[in-house]
């Protein structure tokens, strides 16, 4: 497991601590719980000048999910790494969607709604909603982390694919293709686009070679669109015939190729969009933060043998990454945005006309739509022990989303708080 992070009777971090010596202080009642997730003891005493050996936090940023550690510099020790799930996407979606709807009720024989004038200006810096919340969810923890332990230097992974020369490998002249990088951004990008499987056999864990879907011999380009990956059997196999020959008889796995090559760089857009964004902010913490590139990443964790996990490469970015790591024992936690809820006073139907009232009450019985609760139901036909983020309602009739599904319709007297709602689901 992860250490657990330790704070004084005033609140002042403490050097975090092995689980074992954790549980000895709770079960002696020297301490109590102050945070679930990530676990945070409290002791009932102050410390005095204590010897607290500082931190350094690495990241890992991406799209989707972003690796988190935390790592003794002196000593090589990863005291605690997490995967933070984004929810990015989503918002993009629900806004396209709230887009849609206005603009089809604008449309219709209704009331007549003008649209509103573009007369709002955008700050410097400023960024959609969807890339925003990525950066806002790097730096809450970031700042979360630095309230639980002593964090003196940041490092962060700055460039990883290169959209421009993975879409005209001359934009940058031909000193930049050969140096010690040449190529390694493409073949990292498709790895990541074809999820390391063949494109032709969805062959994994295997040799994989980068594949012109349409051969050179026949005017192919180097653009990333033509390119995908492919076993040593199937690229010998498919040499220079076209993709519509060599996939004669499978035309739904040749229509899949081809759209997935020619699929938008959405995922790597959104990172080198953000990635200044979020260093300008770390910048302004007042840490110094070292940047690496991706290529630096993947030495180090190679290096010393670590499996593709971004918490793993995380734990790697940078050059001060010592040259041992003591990685026996931990485990991640997972962390999934959720968000703070929403502020829709009516849902709508699928014509975009509100349909049902929503609440405006944030708390029933105690508890809030995002808490997460533990509750032993001893009777009834849903007899048992259930733990996970609840729904609440006014009935005092709660819906429970665990692991294994969602229970509904258990009473507020079942439940106990485990963790106040934070924007964050966790699976430890």
């Amino acid at each position: 497991m992860s250490k657990v992070f330790v704070l004084d009777t005033n609140k002042q971090p403490l050097n975090p601590i092995h689980p074992g010596r954790a549980r000895m202080l709770l079960s002696q009642r020297k301490a109590a719980v102050f945070r679930r997730y990530p676990l945070t003891l409290i002791l009932k005493e102050e410390v005095l000048n204590p010897d607290i050996e500082p931190l350094r936090i690495k990241i890992d940023p991406g799209a989707k999910t972003t690796g988190l550690a935390l790592v003794n510099d002196s000593t090589g020790e990863v005291v605690w790494i997490a995967e933070l799930q984004h929810r990015g996407f989503q918002i993009r979606d629900a806004l396209t969607s709230r887009r849609q709807l206005r603009k089809s009720r604008r449309s219709r024989k209704t009331r007549y709604r003008k649209p509103r004038g573009l007369n709002r200006t955008r700050p410097t810096g400023w960024l959609p909603p969807s890339l925003n919340s990525r950066v806002a969810n790097i730096l809450t923890w970031v700042k979360r982390l630095s309230s639980l332990c002593q964090i003196n230097a940041i490092s962060q992974e700055l460039v990883r694919f290169d959209t421009q020369q993975m879409e005209n490998p001359e934009i940058s002249g031909i000193a930049y293709q050969q140096g010690t990088l040449a190529g390694y951004e493409v073949r990292e990008f498709l790895l990541f686009k074809w999820d390391r499987t063949c494109a032709y056999c969805g062959a994994k864990d295997t040799k994989l070679e980068v594949e012109h879907i349409q051969s050179r011999s026949k005017g192919g380009s180097n653009r990333v669109s033509n390119l995908c990956l492919a076993c040593v059997p199937c690229n010998r196999e498919k040499g220079n015939q076209d993709i519509k020959d060599f996939l004669k008889g499978k035309p739904d796995l040749r229509k899949q190729i081809l759209a997935q090559a020619k699929r938008p760089l959405a995922d790597a857009a959104a990172v080198n969009v953000t990635r200044w964004n979020l260093y300008f902010n770390l910048k302004k913490m007042g840490l110094p933060v070292e940047i690496g590139t991706g290529g630096r990443t993947k030495y180090n964790r190679t290096k010393l043998l670590l499996e593709k996990t971004h918490y793993w490469d995380a734990a790697c970015v940078g050059e001060s990454t010592p040259e041992r790591l003591i990685t026996a024992g931990i485990k991640p936690l997972l962390i999934n945005a959720k968000g703070h809820g929403t502020r829709q006073q009516c849902r709508p139907n699928k014509f975009g006309f509100p349909v049902r009232y929503c609440s405006r009450t944030k708390f029933h019985k105690g508890f809030q739509t995002g808490d997460i609760v533990k509750a032993v139901v001893t009777s009834g036909k849903k007899v048992g022990t259930h733990q996970g983020r609840v729904a609440t309602r006014a009935t005092g009739r709660f819906n429970i989303s665990t692991t294994d599904g969602l229970v509904q319709g258990i009473s507020h007297k079942y439940c106990k708080h485990i963790h106040k709602k934070d924007g964050y689901a966790y699976v430890a």
